[in-house]
C-alpha cells in the first residue's frame, strides 16, 4: 500500500509499504482522512525513536472484521493503545499504561498516514452520521482534552488558564469553558485566532497575566519554555497540568515546586465516547481550525506546513 514512512528522522512516501495484517480480534480499516498532531511533528524531530508509519488521528471505514463482520462497512474512529490485558496495569484497570502496549504511529504499530491501518475491533467507535469527516478527524485530541476533566477538578470558581492556543490549546480551551471555570487563554501575543475569537474566547498575552494567580494552569504550548511559564504563573497549591510532547528535555526549577507545593499532572489520551458525543451535539466546535489540506502523495509536505509556527490542524486523505 501507499504510505508516509518515518526513519531515522526522515519522511518519505512509500507505495511498497505492506497491507496491515489485522491480528486476533482486530479489524482492517481504509483511512478516509487522518489529521497531523505535533507529536507526529516530534516524533520526526526525534522525540521518540519511532520507524514506520505515523498519524494516530483518523476517520476510516472498516473493511475487514474477522471475528466481528457487524463492523465491515462502518464508519469509525479508534483508540490509539492497544493492550494485551493481562499485565498488571491492564488488570488495574489503567490499559492505557499497559506494560506491553503498542501505539498507534507512534510506537510498534503503523499508523493513519496510510490507506489502511490495523487496530483491535474494541478499540473502534462509530461515528453519527451527523458527525463529518473533518469532525470526526478531531476525536482523538478531543477526548485528550477531555481527560484533564477526569483528572483535575474543574468548575465554577475555578481560575483556569490554558496555556498555547494552538490545534490542542483551542480543543482544551472548549473542554473546560464548557464546566463554567474563570476561563483565560494564553499564547504569545494579546489576539485571538479567527476561530477562538468567533466563538468568543479572548487570548491574552502570557507575559500579562499576574505571576501566582491562577488555581490550574494547562500547559499545551508544545515547547519545553511552557512547563517554566505554567509554574510561574500557578498559585501556590494550584495545580500544573502538562498535554505538550516535544523531543529534548525541560530544565525548570524545581524549588518552586517543592517551596510553592505545586501538583504537576501529565495528562494523556481520554475517553472516546464523550468525545463524540460533544460533535455531535455541536458542543465543540472544529471547522474553523482547518488549516489545510493535503493527499497522500503529498503527506511529507503536509507535515512541513503542519510544522509552520501559528499553523492549525493539517488533514491528509488517501
Amino acid at each position: 500500500m501507499k504510505a508516509l514512512w518515518l526513519e531515522n528522522r526522515s519522511l518519505r512516501v512509500r507505495r511498497d509499504v505492506p497491507d496491515p495484517r489485522p491480528g486476533p480480534g482486530e479489524a482492517l480499516i481504509r483511512v478516509l482522512q487522518a489529521g497531523v498532531c505535533n507529536t507526529d511533528i516530534e516524533l520526526v524531530r526525534g522525540y521518540y525513536p519511532f520507524a514506520g508509519v505515523p498519524g494516530h488521528e483518523f476517520v476510516g471505514d472498516v473493511a475487514e472484521a474477522a471475528t466481528r463482520p457487524d463492523l465491515v462497512g462502518m464508519r469509525v474512529v479508534g483508540e490509539i493503545n492497544v493492550t494485551c490485558g493481562s499485565c498488571r496495569a491492564c488488570l488495574a484497570g489503567r490499559r492505557t499504561h499497559c506494560e506491553r502496549r503498542q501505539v498507534l504511529g507512534i510506537h510498534g504499530r503503523n499508523g493513519a498516514f496510510a490507506e489502511y491501518l490495523a487496530l483491535p475491533a474494541e478499540n473502534l467507535h462509530e461515528v453519527a452520521a451527523s458527525i463529518s469527516n473533518d469532525e470526526a478527524v478531531f476525536t482523538e485530541p478531543l477526548a485528550a482534552a477531555l481527560e484533564i476533566r477526569q483528572q483535575v477538578p474543574i468548575g465554577p470558581g475555578k481560575r483556569v488558564l490554558v496555556l498555547g492556543a494552538g490545534k490542542l490549546g483551542s480543543l482544551v480551551a472548549q473542554v473546560v469553558g464548557l464546566a463554567g471555570c474563570e476561563l483565560t487563554v494564553a499564547g504569545r501575543q494579546a489576539s485571538a485566532p479567527p476561530h477562538l475569537a468567533g466563538l468568543g474566547i479572548e487570548v491574552v498575552a502570557a507575559h500579562d497575566v499576574p505571576s501566582g494567580s491562577i488555581d490550574v494552569v494547562i500547559e499545551c504550548t508544545g515547547n519545553h519554555e511552557g512547563l517554566d511559564a505554567a509554574l510561574r504563573l500557578v498559585r501556590p497549591r494550584g495545580t500544573v497540568v502538562l498535554k505538550s510532547t516535544y523531543a529534548g528535555t525541560s530544565s525548570i526549577d524545581m524549588s518552586r515546586v517543592v517551596v510553592n507545593e505545586i501538583t504537576l499532572v501529565g495528562s494523556r489520551c481520554g475517553p472516546f465516547p464523550e468525545a463524540l458525543e460533544l460533535l455531535a451535539r455541536r458542543h465543540v466546535a472544529v471547522d474553523g481550525m482547518i488549516a489545510a489540506r493535503y493527499g497522500l502523495d503529498s503527506a511529507v509536505a503536509a507535515l512541513e506546513e503542519a510544522a509552520k509556527p501559528g499553523t492549525l490542524k493539517v488533514l491528509v486523505a488517501p
